[in-house]
Order: C-alpha cells, then sequence, then structure tokens
C-alpha cells in the first residue's frame, strides 16, 4: 500500500472524528501517521488498535470511534448505512427524542459539503425566510438531540453566561457607611481625632456570603447527554469562584470538585471521562448516597449548604436503602433540589419506584433538559436568599 494516499485518508479520518465531536487536532494526525509507520498495514486488527489508542481519550468515545473506522476504512455502502442512522424511531408509549449520533451529523456535514463544491458553479435563486435565530433555536432543544456542532455552541453559551447566585446575610458584622448595629468604638476613634467632637457616627453592617452550593450528578448510561451539559454548567461557576462541590455517581461515588478547576471545560471533561470508571454505565443511587452521607456530608453540607441531585431517579434495586438515605441527606442539607430530565415529557407522572422514593424528600423538583432549563434553575437559585419557595411541580 503506498503511503501518500493513505496518509490523506488518515487526515480524512481525523477529520471526520472531529467533526463528530471528538477534540482532534492537526496534531492528533501527525502522531497518527508516526505510529503508523511501525505497523503492518494489512493488518486491520493492529491499524484499529494503534489509532484508538492515539485518538480515543474517554470510554464513551470508544463506540463513535469504531462506528467511523468501519465506515470510513471497509464498508462501501456508508452513505445507505448513514441514511439508515438518520431514520426516526418511533416505539410504543411516550416517543423518546431522537438520539444524538454525532457520526452521522459528521458525515452528514461532508456530504452536504462535498455536494456543495460539486453544484458551485450553478446559478441559483436565493430565498429569505423569516426564520429563529440559531441560539435561540438552541435554547429550546433536548441535549439528547443535539448534533456535533450545536454540541460546541452550547459550550460557548454556557461558558460565556454569568449567574449571580443568591448571596445570604451571616452572623459576622463589617464597617459600613449604613448599617443596622452602631460602631461606638470606631465613632469614638473618630471623635478623638475630630478634636473631641462626636460628630459622625460609624456603622457596621451584616457579612453577605454565599452559601454552599453542593450538586450530586448521575452519569450514568440514561443521563450521559444531561450530565456532560450540567458538567459544563458547573464548570462555568467554579470558574466564578462560587463555593460549589461536585460529585459524579453511578455505581460508585467520585468527587469531580478539583478536576473541574481545569480552565478548559473541554480538557476538565475530557479527563474526567476517562478516569471516571462507570461513566455511562449502571446505576446504585442508594448505595451511593449512604457513602456520601456517611464520608462528606458533614464536611461539605454546614452553612446552610442547597443539595442539587441531578438523576432521573430509574433506580430499581435496594428502593428501601434509597428511602433512608434520602432521609438523611434531607436532614444535612439546608435544601434539596432534585433536577429531573424526564419532566421533558409533559405527561410525567413519578411511577418508577425510584421516583416516588426520592420525590417526598426533596423541596422541589425541576427540569434540566435544555438551556432555558437550566437557565430556569439559575434564576430559582439567584432568589434563594429572599425565603420564597422554590418553583417546579409537586406530587402527593
Amino acid at each position: 500500500m503506498t503511503m501518500q494516499p493513505f496518509a490523506r485518508n488518515v487526515v480524512h479520518f481525523v477529520r471526520l472524528l472531529r467533526g463528530a465531536g471528538l477534540g482532534m487536532s492537526p496534531a492528533h494526525a501527525v502522531d497518527a501517521l508516526d505510529a503508523l509507520r511501525f505497523v503492518d498495514l494489512n493488518r486491520r486488527d493492529d491499524v484499529r488498535a494503534t489509532l484508538a489508542c492515539l485518538l480515543v481519550h474517554a470510554s464513551d468515545e470508544r463506540d463513535i470511534f469504531d462506528a467511523a473506522f468501519d465506515l470510513f476504512w471497509r464498508d462501501p455502502d456508508w452513505e445507505g448505512k448513514l441514511r439508515a442512522l438518520l431514520l426516526p424511531k418511533v416505539k410504543g408509549g411516550i416517543p423518546p427524542p431522537k438520539r444524538n449520533n454525532r457520526l452521522a451529523d459528521a458525515l452528514a456535514a461532508r456530504a452536504a459539503a462535498s455536494k456543495a463544491q460539486a453544484s458551485e458553479s450553478k446559478p441559483e435563486e436565493a430565498h429569505a425566510r423569516i426564520t429563529f435565530s440559531s441560539q435561540e433555536r438552541l435554547s429550546h432543544r433536548d441535549f439528547d438531540t443535539l448534533s456535533a456542532d450545536e454540541w460546541r455552541t452550547l459550550r460557548h453559551q454556557i461558558r460565556a453566561h454569568r449567574m449571580p447566585l443568591a448571596t445570604e446575610p451571616t452572623r459576622r458584622l463589617k464597617a459600613a457607611s449604613r448599617g443596622t448595629h452602631a460602631d461606638l468604638k470606631a465613632s469614638a476613634r473618630h471623635a478623638v481625632r475630630s478634636g473631641g467632637d462626636w460628630t459622625v457616627w460609624k456603622y457596621r453592617a451584616a457579612v453577605e456570603r454565599r452559601p454552599p452550593l453542593v450538586l450530586l450528578l448521575d452519569i450514568s448510561g440514561s443521563m450521559s447527554a444531561y450530565s456532560r451539559a450540567v458538567l459544563y454548567f458547573c464548570h462555568a461557576l467554579l470558574q466564578s469562584r462560587e463555593r460549589l462541590q461536585v460529585f459524579l455517581f453511578g455505581t460508585r461515588l467520585t468527587n469531580a470538585t478539583r478536576a473541574l478547576r481545569e480552565r478548559d471545560p473541554d480538557v476538565a471533561i475530557a479527563a474526567l471521562g476517562q478516569n471516571v470508571a462507570d461513566w455511562s454505565g449502571g446505576t446504585r443511587i442508594g448505595a451511593t448516597l449512604a457513602e456520601f452521607n456517611r464520608r462528606w456530608a458533614r464536611r461539605v453540607l454546614a452553612g446552610r449548604a442547597t443539595v442539587m441531585l441531578v438523576t432521573d431517579g430509574l433506580d430499581h434495586e435496594a428502593i428501601d436503602v434509597l428511602d433512608a438515605e434520602m432521609q438523611r441527606l434531607r436532614r444535612f442539607a439546608h435544601r434539596l433540589v432534585w433536577l429531573n430530565p424526564l419532566l421533558r415529557f409533559a405527561d410525567f407522572t413519578p411511577r418508577a419506584r425510584g421516583v416516588r422514593a426520592i420525590l417526598p424528600h426533596v423541596d422541589a423538583m425541576l427540569a434540566a433538559h435544555n438551556l432555558d432549563s437550566l437557565g430556569a434553575v439559575g434564576r430559582e437559585l439567584a432568589v434563594l436568599s429572599q425565603h420564597k419557595p422554590l418553583g417546579g411541580p409537586r406530587w402527593n
């Protein structure tokens, strides 16, 4: 096999992965070409393993890589399979949102680009229509239906958004021009400096402080897309120096606060996906809450802390343990808010056993499935100091 056409194909393959949402750069293509010089190109499995070692950085990226490798390097009918991937699938009951297939989006973009180049010389009549802006349309889109380009736009929007969280008065006092407490010592010192004339009163006011916020985020397979969006939301809060602690749970509990302090959100979340073993796996909500209550609750839930539990509640094991641990967590937390992506369905009712075990112990349940719902959560957090009840549906 000649190396020059093969090198071009490797570069196109890296571009395809980048279009599918993987963090690719020209350096990855250079590294792949250097590594393939020491591999027998006639052995397909060796080529696949070599490229996977260099281009896959998280466990949830392997499926996209395998599908792209099979479509790009072997299957001559990849356009037919692409059309099959884009066909909607409808099942009984509540119709779920369309699946997020980043590979299909990337292949469709390449096909559209090639068609545009082919028909570039043909004159076409332009038609202007009144439409919504892309950003406004994106704010209503479900996280599980976004394409790779829409994910990049969403990350920039979340990063640029700065959310003022609520502040609450503490028992500590500070010097102020106006206040509720007269500072006799400061007033007397000012009078001495002024020659004995007591003409000015000094005051002290209560110190305003943001209460701590603790986020428990479900990273199981059914929550994968929503967890990734909420992590970008948490990264923006941590970069604003908010008092936030982030814990991930699937089948085990992981403290992700230090990892999210990385300046680049893509690097931080890619590192979490690579280091967290239970990412996009199963879920054991009761067992992980028990570990949090035993190891972390007394350390991070002081000072009127608000706990935000982000999960769909679809756990069918050890429901009695889940109910008991939710009771303990409710006693530790000042406020307990549940962010549930299942509220994207208008006729959602709490029928699952896990949902019914969690619901009696929370102050409110809010939606968390698109950018508008995250903005609503931010607005709720901004008015907590006014002692207003949180919004959202409640069931008996």
